[in-house]
């Protein structure tokens, strides 16, 4: 079983900065894509940025709207994910969630979420 643990969340200025990280169990990280996703009051949950594995070469994709300012990372030896999030507006309020999809079964893990509040 995959647990995924989040951390790094919380209130931070429009123009600011935050870094998640989120931490996996198991052997299965390096080959994993892993993403990071958030959910506002009363939106559907929305990729904001992915990081492919070894099988992926390490290749990222981000959503438009974060492009530019996020920027996703990876430490297989910490078997570890980051977002790194710069210039932060008040839209990019969300509860963010870490995403583990397993390669090649394509099982997917979620962690529990945190909170990322952008306000003055």
């Amino acid at each position: 079983q995959v647990q995924l643990v989040e951390s790094g969340g919380g209130l931070v200025q429009p123009g600011g900065s935050l870094r998640l990280s989120c931490a996996a169990s198991g052997s299965i990280f390096s080959s994993s894509v892993m993403g990071w996703y958030r959910q506002a009051p009363g939106k559907q949950r929305e990729l904001v940025a992915r990081i492919f594995g070894s099988v992926g070469s390490g290749s990222t994709n981000y959503a438009d709207s974060v492009k530019g300012r996020f920027t996703i990372s990876r430490d297989n030896a910490k078997n570890t994910a980051y977002l790194q999030m710069n210039s932060l507006k008040p839209e990019d309020t969300a509860v963010y969630y870490c995403n583990l999809l397993r390669i090649p079964s394509m099982d997917a893990y979620w962690g529990q979420g945190t909170q990322v509040t952008v306000s003055s």
